[in-house]
């Protein structure tokens, strides 16, 4: 376990990013519509996330809601989409790319991996509903991404502890595992501690892991969270979860 662990944390509005940053978060997924699993945020919440959070900030590149699989046009405008995010001073990439056949799909996830250079690529959860993890694991590392957001092909992260920490175990150092999928205060320890993640993904509880989509998850109903008081709840939620982290990672250095 490293020295720091990281907490990744998923908003759709700017107040929820500031929120977050707040509250400790070490980086930001920022995306739109998470009722529906999350599709690519518009250039001026990118501009506005941007100029308001100082923190990394990871976009999320999905034209459209449903499967993973992208039409010539819908890759195309994911294309623009990335070079948008980079002109706009975004950190990462999140992206998925599946065949047909649930396989990945090396090809194009490269291509645009490599237009995403020198930006890291996380490759989202697309990869819970591919045909076989191990194979997908091993797919994923070819195309050159940075990470891969998983909850082993579970609703929550919790459900599939076993699968988590033997695929952290079997990408090394070859690329990085970030568990997500209803993480929050209550099993963030548990997760940690079984599977050795390094970093961690999670929407400080407003999350239903069981939607579809990238991990983000933010069902219907809890778009009022960025408003007044629950800001102010949504940045308590993402400190607890940063001093839970903190405590495991002291823990860790001491020993």
């Amino acid at each position: 376990m490293p020295n720091r662990l990281v907490l990744e944390i998923c908003v759709e509005s700017v107040d929820l990013a500031v929120a977050a940053e707040r509250g400790g978060a070490h980086r930001i997924e920022l995306c739109s519509d998470l009722s529906s699993g999350g599709i690519t945020p518009s250039a001026g919440l990118m501009r506005s996330a941007r100029r308001h959070v100082p923190i990394p900030i990871h976009v999320l590149i999905r034209p459209r809601a449903g499967n993973f699989c992208y039409s010539n046009h819908e890759l195309e405008i994911m294309r623009y989409d990335i070079q948008a995010a980079k002109e706009l001073g975004m950190d990462g990439i999140v992206l998925g790319i599946l065949e047909e056949s649930a396989h990945v799909d090396i090809e194009r996830t490269q291509a645009l991996v490599e237009l995403a250079h020198p930006l890291p690529v996380t490759f989202h959860r697309a990869f819970d509903d591919s045909e076989n993890l191990d194979r997908s694991l091993e797919d994923v590392i070819q195309t050159g991404a940075s990470r891969i957001l998983t909850s082993a092909g579970q609703p929550r992260a919790i459900d599939g502890l076993s699968t988590l920490a033997r695929l952290i175990h079997a990408a090394k150092d070859r690329i990085l595992i970030m568990p997500c999928g209803g993480i929050n205060s209550d099993n963030v320890v548990d997760i940690v501690r079984t599977t050795l993640a390094q970093e961690v993904h999670s929407s400080a509880g407003t999350s239903s892991p069981t939607s579809p989509g990238n991990g983000s998850d933010l069902s219907p109903g809890n778009h009022e969270v960025g408003s007044g008081g629950q800001a102010e709840l949504f940045e308590q939620k993402v400190a607890k979860l940063v001093s839970l982290l903190g405590d495991l990672s002291h823990d860790q250095h001491v020993r």
